[in-house]
């Protein structure tokens, strides 16, 4: 069961330490500038770090109750200003929003467990219990 739980961890961090990157863009940054986010020149890179940090730390095991944290710090305002799926006129993009929507919330689901349990076994935070 404990490689269960490794497998879960690197699973769900796969998302946050591959979208990092993608984050130091032009076209990321200019998207979201274009869906209102202040200062996406700086918010927009820095949310990189965040993502990419959180990742790591969870599918590593190492703080992973701060790794946690960063992706709850990360996912919070990303959810709420980049998939407004209330806001949306065409009903196929709304649909799409909605689905990206409650995908970050059920993710969000999972880091406050994280958060709040730790790593788990086979972690580097496991070796020292």
């Amino acid at each position: 069961m404990n490689y269960i739980v490794l497998l879960g961890r690197v699973l769900y961090a796969l998302i946050f330490v591959m979208a990092g990157p993608g984050h130091f863009t032009a076209n990321t940054i200019a998207y979201a500038a274009g869906k209102g986010v202040p200062l996406a020149a700086i918010a927009v890179p820095l949310s990189g770090i965040i993502s990419l940090a959180g990742g790591l730390s969870i599918a590593l095991g190492y703080r992973a109750k701060w790794g946690g944290w960063l992706i709850v710090l990360f996912l919070v305002p990303v959810t709420v200003m980049m998939h407004n799926f209330w806001a949306m006129t065409d009903p196929n993009m709304a649909q799409m929003q909605q689905i990206m929507f409650m995908k970050n919330v059920s993710m969000l689901g999972a880091a406050l467990l994280i958060a709040h349990f730790g790593s788990g076994p086979l972690s580097i935070d496991g070796r020292n219990v």
